[in-house]
Parts: C-alpha cells; structure tokens; sequence
C-alpha cells in the first residue's frame, strides 16, 4: 500500500505536465520498481506518488503483465495488499537464466519520450514486452525469457499438417500421438516443437496459452487464491504450472530455507515436485518447478483435501525433453469458484501448515514430505 501523498514537488507539474525529464525519466523506472521501492518512492513528491499510484493500479488489473491470451486481475476486498509481487514466466525457465532474473517491467506504458534506460531497449519498455534485467546493469544484453530459457529438443516429431488420431490398424494419424502411454490418467502426449504443425494443431491443447477467464482473489485465511471468472467446463485446459527448473540438490537446499521462513511466519512458498514412475517400474522421473519467485498464476492455486476441481496432467511434447505439468478441469466449475487441486496424501509433519480447504474430508494440515 502506497503511503499518504506528500507536499508538491518543487517542480510543479501543472505548469509544465510530465514533459520535465524528472517525470519522464521516473515514468521509465517506476515498472522496473517492487512495491517497497515504490511506496519509498511515492513519498518524495505528490507528482511521483501519482505514478506510482498509476503502476499499482496497473499491476492490480493483471498479474500476466500481457503475457497471456487474458488478463487475470487481482481482487481485494479483506486487506491493503493490492496484488502480489513476483516474476512472471508462462513457461518452465531452467535455473541457469532464472538466476540472473532481478527484475521484470510491470506498468503502464511509458509515455513517448525518447529516453532509454541502460541495457533495455524502446520495445522492452512496451507493455507486454516483457524482459529481464541481469542482477547489473551495464553491456550485459538482456534477453527475452521466451528466447533464452528453451527445453532442449531432437528432430522427431510429426510432419502433419493436421493432426488426427490413429486408427486401430495404426496407418492414418500423427505420429505424436503413437508415443508410448502410461495406464491411467495423468499422462498425455502432444506434438512439440520439431513437428511440421502450427499451433492451431487439434494435437496441442496446452501450448496456446490460458483461454478461460480466471482471476487472483485474497482470502482472510488463505491468502491469494486462484477463481474462476466463467463457467470452466469438464476437461477444459486451465493453464500449467510454470516456474524455475531445478535440480534436486538446489530443491532441497530451497526447500530448507523456504521451511525456515515458514517457521518466522508470513511466508508460502510454491516449489512443487513431481515424481513419473516410468512404465518398467525401476525408475522414476523427478522434476522440480519452483514459483516461488519466478512463476505464473498457477502458484495462487490451493490445495484441496478432497482433489479440488483440477487434474494434474504430465504434457509430453513430441522432440521435448522434459513434460510440462498442466491442469485440467476435473469437473464442471461455476463463475467464482476456487480452482484447487490436491498436493499430495503424504504427511510427514503433524503440526505442519493448517490447512482451510474447508472440505467434509480435511485433514487439518497441509500435505508435506521430505525434498
């Protein structure tokens, strides 16, 4: 929450507008700002409060910062947090880049000045070109969190135009779609980024971004949540859980501080892990995918002790190397409906985390397990 207006500055604005370089300059920065900084620099003067007011504002009505098809807006109504502050990605991004990843342009667009900030460029100022910059700026590039942050890929994949399913003789259809399958749900194939089809391919349900309305709503208890701002029907992709790629080691060593945080109060963290039992039964996939920081809207989605509204999906891309965690409806939803899911059934901790999912089956706790 922004602080109470100060006196006027000594340049005033109602005689020279935001034309004086101060304000311009200010109106390039302020989105590169997190909501400390801002309420710091709202008290300065009343002309750079009113910016700041404009940027969260801005930020309120849509966390993607026009990364997605949709905006999702955040709704307040218990407390004086406008919205919750963090790195949007809506993609998986492996540590490597995500390390370096400081800050993020998140405001209305800058009026046309003219003026460049260091190591950002007149497109990177727009809205919803979005970037990143290093932990320093200086002549390091800055790069787009699409270009930089790629799974790593092989040339297999269909030379479809359209894909169709195969058929019981196993002759017509996409290839992507003979991929090996695992008994029951949880598991589906699609074409990736070595196939010959476009994104309008039948075949790639998840990889045309979130296409249903949803929205950020603050709970006494629960803190953000993630609703529903139309009817979702049975089936329908709501969006995947994007967030930074780690290693067990670096999970773990998260994990840790993230429990120490927890103990001190007024922290959550959103690392999720998720274990693939190949199908000879000797191994299994681990992956960990951390929004805690770095993350999209998937991380205000609660858990549910009775499996909540969505299925957990593992997406397979055709030539991809690692699966995409994506969410489902698991049953009709109604307009301003909590989206939840289920964490887990292992508890390891009793006193752990209470859990409000208020289901007839709660637990009292947050599922937890060892990293």
């Amino acid at each position: 929450m922004l602080s109470p207006a100060p006196k006027k500055c000594e340049l005033d604005p109602r005689s020279r507008g935001l034309k004086h370089p101060l304000f311009q300059c200010a109106a390039l920065v302020l989105p590169w700002l997190t909501p400390e900084e801002l309420a710091t620099i709202s008290l300065t003067c009343k002309t750079l409060h009113q910016l700041a007011h404009s940027v969260t504002l801005h930020r309120s009505l849509d966390a993607t910062r026009s990364f997605e098809n949709l905006p999702i807006p955040f709704h307040n109504t218990v407390d004086q947090h406008p919205y919750a502050y963090f790195i949007y990605t809506p993609s998986q991004i492996i540590l490597s880049s995500s390390s370096s990843l400081k800050r993020q342009f998140w405001g209305p667009d800058p009026p046309s000045t003219g003026l460049l900030l260091s190591g950002s460029s007149s497109a990177g100022a727009e809205m919803g070109r979005v970037y990143f910059l290093p932990s320093q700026v200086g002549d390091e590039s800055v790069s787009r969190v699409g270009e930089s942050c790629t799974t790593a890929v092989d040339d297999s994949g269909c030379e479809c135009e359209v894909c169709e399913e195969v058929s019981e003789d196993n002759v017509v259809g996409c290839p992507c779609m003979e991929l090996e399958r695992v008994e029951g749900v949880g598991i589906m194939s699609e074409c990736g980024p070595s196939c010959g089809c476009g994104l309008q391919c039948g075949n790639r349900l998840s990889q045309r971004g979130i296409g249903v309305k949803l929205k950020i709503v603050r709970d006494a208890r629960k803190g953000w949540c993630l609703h529903a701002a139309q009817c979702i029907h049975q089936g329908q992709f709501v969006c995947e859980y994007a967030g930074e790629l780690l290693t067990t080691n670096e999970a773990r060593r998260r994990q840790q501080f993230y429990d120490e945080l927890v103990a001190n109060g007024g922290f959550s963290s959103a690392l999720l892990v998720v274990r693939e039992h190949l199908p000879s039964g000797k191994a299994c996939l681990r992956i960990n995918i951390d929004a805690t920081r770095v993350g999209n809207i998937a991380r205000f989605i609660n858990h549910s002790c009775d499996g909540g509204n969505l299925s957990t999906v593992l997406v397979r891309s055709s030539g991809a190397l690692l699966p995409r965690l994506c969410f489902f409806a698991s049953k009709n939803i109604k307009e301003d409906e909590e989206l939840s899911f289920s964490y887990g059934e292992i508890r390891v901790r009793p006193n752990g985390l209470k859990c409000f999912c208020g289901s007839s089956c709660c637990f009292g706790t947050l599922p937890s397990e060892h990293t």
